[in-house]
């Protein structure tokens, strides 16, 4: 549970990274031709608001660990720029019809542009990138570039296993599975990443970055539990995307993998029928029958608890992964996500 301001002080944080990283962004897409068809495009969803999650905790670790902003808040940008890129192909993928509040890219203009927008998003991720290591010691640099290349073949085998859970209907899955998945798919580039990045820019490389795979994956996956929650029980207008959108797509998200384990009779062939539809194909009626499901099972308490119990891990993790930074604002600020996680509403 959060300390009474510490909510505020975590999203005051998250701000000021925010302007810092959101000027960077758009100063990295072109504003040539063909503006209105790519630029344009492009430039949207680095205009919204957002937390700036992974900016922000890649820039208080460099910070906690000895770091200069000027080092790492062109890495950051890059960081943000290809998250970006990945929720417009996410939204592609899963046919979402809003982003922080707003139509997604698909939405307004259409799969193609928006799909080259996602691209020109990835590209110019990579040239900020890479433009900034060139500045940077040899071997630094080089470990850098490593780090990005294996956290963007992380995401993509992560999106890979959830779109094959769904293409081929796989049902048998156990918690552990999930967290499997979300591994790859959330943690590596939400948290594992921008951890091990800030570490390795703040200490000069000389930081052991290992430990911060185990916290990272602890607090990657109370925040993407966290989330899958959120498109339950939140509200549209505090989330940002479409309230039941998982259920819609057919996710294996944890709710819905516990209540596979556990519904039976009548609820399991409503269900097993239900997942054999398209997302075209499920009504409203149909997503509000599999939502009572999930309360008469248990299921959404049942992930409440797991992200619970994960989040004190996360803690534990902390202390081995922060041992040897500076105490103050930036350590505390990373502290702090845990609780945040599980109490935030968007």
């Amino acid at each position: 549970m959060l300390i009474a301001g510490e909510a505020q002080q975590v999203d005051a944080y998250a701000d000021d990274v925010n302007r810092l990283v959101r000027r960077l962004m758009l100063d990295a897409i072109p504003d040539g031709e063909p503006h209105g068809w790519l630029y344009r495009v492009a430039r949207a969803y680095p205009s919204r608001p957002g937390k700036a999650l992974r900016p922000a905790l890649c820039i208080a670790t460099s910070r906690a660990f000895g770091g200069d902003d000027a080092d790492v808040l062109p890495i950051a940008a890059a960081i943000e720029l290809l998250h970006n890129a990945f929720l417009v192909h996410d939204d592609i993928v899963d046919g979402s019809q809003l982003r922080r509040g707003r139509p997604t890219l698909p939405a307004e203009y259409g799969f193609g542009l928006a799909l080259n927008a996602g691209d020109a998003l990835a590209v110019l991720a990579n040239r900020v990138l890479r433009q900034h290591a060139s500045r940077m010691d040899g071997d630094l640099a080089e470990r850098l570039l490593s780090e990005f290349d294996a956290m963007a073949l992380r995401t993509l085998e992560g999106q890979a296993t959830e779109l094959g859970w769904r293409h081929d209907r796989v049902d048998e899955l156990e918690p552990a599975d999930y967290l499997e998945l979300i591994m790859h798919k959330t943690c590596w580039y939400t948290t594992v990443h921008p951890l091990r990045v800030g570490a390795l820019i703040g200490s000069r490389g000389a930081a052991d970055v290992r430990p911060m795979v185990r916290f990272g994956f602890y607090l990657g996956a109370a925040f993407q539990i966290k989330d899958d929650l959120l498109n339950l029980d939140g509200t549209e207008h505090e989330y940002g995307k479409e309230i039941d959108g998982d259920l819609y797509e057919g996710k294996r998200t944890l709710p819905l993998i516990h209540l596979l384990r556990n519904a039976r009779g009548a609820d399991r062939e409503l269900l097993d029928g239900y997942l054999k539809l398209g997302r075209a194909e499920r009504t409203a009626d149909m997503v509000s029958e599999i939502r009572a499901l999930l309360d008469a099972y248990g299921s959404i308490a049942f992930a409440a608890a797991y992200a619970e119990g994960i989040a004190g891990a996360a803690l534990d993790a902390f202390e081995s992964a922060f041992a040897e930074a500076t105490a103050g604002p930036d350590r505390n600020f990373v502290r702090a996500l845990v609780p945040y996680m599980l109490d935030r509403r968007a």
